[in-house]
């Protein structure tokens, strides 16, 4: 740098990037230094107590954490997720518009409506099973059955009679008098399965009209000579002109919540 000279934008940018790299370097070893030994000494890993040995404890310990890393994947598996995802999905297929809404969209909103069809179960598994569990009056087996009670008698409530008989079939289980009684290693896969068909079943029923829009331009495309034209590029904007004029967002939403009634 020449005396007296001002400094060039680019010199400035370079000094000002590393007097912030000196500052967060200082800063971490400053963490690392007087927080370490604040950690490590609040930090405690307590393997066992005079009611239970180590092993045990362990064991315990990791079917919590796998219980926690499959728990997204049990609750959609058990909840309304399934059907209202799929219903989006088609949805989005039939208008014919791949990128929009985005999927982060149609996942959050499928997640919210879950929430929303879901509340009154989730509040009956909260009362019967976490609660005692949290103040003590029952141990985590028993807080297991009850909370499973209600997701249970959801399931069952909108499981197809011969898909349930498939799963009892295959499984061999032939003398479950009650559906009640049903495992939940037979009901889940039954309740999918169900919750899938009923879900293609809501799609069809979506594509016809767009399919008919489709039709109906292909048609006039072709008789105006104009068949080098994508039908399908020019059917977009009256699908969509079609599904905002009939509040398509407001039907959906509330037929799919309408679709599980209530328990």
């Amino acid at each position: 740098m020449i005396p007296g000279r001002p400094l060039s934008a680019p010199s400035l940018s370079a000094w000002r990037l590393s007097g912030a790299l000196a500052l967060a370097l200082c800063v971490g070893v400053a963490v690392a230094l007087f927080a370490g030994p604040t950690l490590a000494q609040s930090m405690t890993f307590d393997l066992g107590d005079a009611g239970g040995t180590a092993t045990g404890r362990i064991v315990q310990m990791i079917a919590l954490v796998t219980v926690l890393s499959l728990a997204p994947s049990i609750l959609i598996m058990m909840t309304a997720f399934t059907r209202i995802v799929i219903v989006l999905s088609f949805l989005r297929s039939a208008l014919g518009v791949q990128q929009v809404p985005p999927t982060t969209v149609m996942m959050s909103l499928a997640m919210f409506l879950t929430f929303f069809v879901m509340a009154p179960v989730f509040e009956r598994c909260y009362t019967q099973g976490i609660q005692p569990l949290m103040n003590q009056e029952i141990d985590e087996v028993e807080a297991f059955k009850r909370t499973a009670a209600p997701l249970r008698d959801f399931m069952l409530h909108h499981t197809g009679e011969k898909d349930l008989r498939l799963f009892l079939d295959m499984a061999r289980l032939q003398n479950v008098e009650q559906a009640s009684d049903t495992p939940l290693h037979v009901l889940v896969p039954a309740f999918m399965i169900s919750e899938i068909k009923r879900g293609f079943e809501i799609g069809f029923l979506l594509f016809l009209p767009f399919l008919i829009i489709d039709m109906v331009v292909s048609s006039i495309l072709m008789s105006m000579g104009m068949m080098m034209l994508p039908p399908t590029m020019v059917a977009i904007p009256f699908k969509i002109i079609f599904f905002v004029l009939v509040d398509g967002w407001y039907l959906i939403a509330g037929s799919l919540a309408r679709s599980f009634g209530t328990l």
